[in-house]
């Protein structure tokens, strides 16, 4: 699939929560994430259905 952004029609009111942004934005420092419960049920549900990998987390003993 071909996703131009100039073509969408819903750019600038929905850039900020959509996918293609999350997935274009450059590389930053990695630095803790701090997921409160509904976004821990969110991302649950999401890779429950197959859309993003489960969570990975492993934390240092």
């Amino acid at each position: 699939m071909m996703i131009d952004c100039d073509s969408c029609t819903a750019r600038g009111d929905a850039c900020t929560d959509c996918v293609v942004t999350f997935l274009t934005i450059p590389v930053r420092a990695r630095t803790p994430v701090d997921l409160d419960p509904a976004e821990q049920d969110a991302i649950a549900v999401l890779a429950g259905s197959g859309l993003v990998p489960p969570l990975r987390l492993a934390r240092a003993q």
